[in-house]
């Protein structure tokens, strides 16, 4: 294992690095206030390729490997979280179900649409009663000929707004509990699709969740993902994979962050002198980089493992879980450092401050993370008992 990315890698890297700082920082503050994201960054973002980049090249995609997705999602996370979640959700749970379990049929169809961004992809789990307890799910999908009706409802969907292809999760045997789950390709032109509420968020403006309802929604057979009643283990893969993402998209956010904190701290003056200058500030500069280098270790290594094929769930967790600690922790000594203006809404910090708080929460929340440890931790001992 090393941490040195191939030429290609880098050279995207190094593009994606450019046009956050030249094309999406700019627009910020005005994505913040108007809650979309300008259509000519999307645009941009289109053909770059960012929203192909786990795709296959076969589908018209990147084809990146899981550490190459990581460098990219690091690029992206130094920028407003609203931009990144858009295609962090793309191309982690929206996309991975398709690319690892899909039929080529359904790889032919969606990826190549997929891949090019004209098809925004989403994963629909979460229900009202169907959190962190997904297997309580009440959607159903009953099969009649060469179609399954589904209804049912679905909400806090990421990408709900702008998607039209879903992964969703819907009971088709009651009676099997989490193994009577199916997963289904759905297109939101469906019959009986329904867009509802658009959540109004704490956070993550520009990233558009909402609720979905389905009412006799006509889907066909040939949209099963996977095996009938394999949909719950189909969704602890899908999450499993995207978390070594969300642990990249935190460290990206983290670094961006100590680099405003250096910034500032270097020209605030106080008692005649720069704050960088004062061992309280230095102490917390000191933490924010501890914090962020055993992060960047840990989240390569779970790449690492997952492109090597090893069983990643206990360490897929602990990236997940710890990403988000180290980010709203730097998040918060961020404003620390910046005192009041660390505070206001026209400075980023802030804006960081209310972004990391969903991290905690969405894809698993914390408790969730620290379950999945422990229950790994538990087999891990029965098998070194063997």
């Amino acid at each position: 294992m090393d941490f040195y990315f191939s030429e290609d890698i880098e050279f995207l890297r190094q593009n994606v690095r450019k046009f956050v700082r030249e094309e999406v920082e700019p627009v910020a503050m005005r994505i913040e206030e108007k809650d979309e994201i300008p259509a000519h960054i999307v645009k941009q973002s289109k053909q770059m390729g960012l929203f192909s980049l786990g795709i296959p090249e076969k589908y018209g995609g990147l084809g990146l490997d899981m550490v190459g997705k990581c460098a990219i999602y690091e690029e992206l996370g130094k920028t407003h979280n609203g931009f990144t979640t858009l295609i962090g959700a793309h191309t982690g749970i929206g996309s991975v179900g398709i690319v690892e379990m899909g039929t080529e049929a359904q790889k032919q169809k969606y990826l190549p649409k997929m891949a090019s961004g004209e098809w925004i992809a989403a994963f629909a789990l979460t229900e009202p009663s169907a959190g962190s307890n997904a297997a309580n799910m009440k959607t159903t999908a009953v099969k009649k000929g060469d179609k399954y009706i589904i209804n049912g409802s679905k909400h806090y969907i990421t990408n709900a707004v702008d998607a039209h292809v879903f992964t969703v999760m819907a009971v088709t045997d009651a009676s099997k509990g989490s193994k009577g789950i199916t997963s289904f390709i759905v297109e939101k032109d469906f019959p009986g699709f329904i867009l509802g509420n658009v959540e109004d968020k704490m956070g993550l403006r520009g990233s558009h969740s909402a609720e979905l309802f389905f009412e006799d929604m006509e889907v066909p057979a040939e949209n099963v993902l996977g095996k009938e009643g394999s949909g719950y283990v189909n969704a602890l893969k899908i999450l499993a994979n995207g978390r070594a993402g969300l642990a990249a998209r935190n460290l990206g956010s983290s670094k961006r962050l100590l680099e405003h904190c250096l910034d500032y701290a270097q020209k605030r003056e106080q008692f005649g002198h720069p704050i960088i200058e004062m061992q309280a500030i230095q102490h917390m500069l000191a933490e924010i980089s501890k914090e962020i280098a055993a992060l960047e270790a840990l989240t390569y290594k779970v790449a690492w493992m997952t492109d090597q094929g090893q069983r990643v769930v206990k360490d897929a967790a602990i990236a997940k879980l710890y990403g988000s600690e180290v980010y709203n922790k730097v998040a918060d000594l961020a404003v620390q450092i910046h005192g009041g203006i660390g505070y206001m809404r026209d400075y980023p910090i802030e804006r960081y401050y209310r972004d990391a708080r969903i991290t905690k929460i969405y894809e698993g929340t914390s408790e969730i993370q620290k379950n999945i440890i422990a229950a790994e931790l538990k087999r891990e001992q029965k098998g070194a008992a063997k």
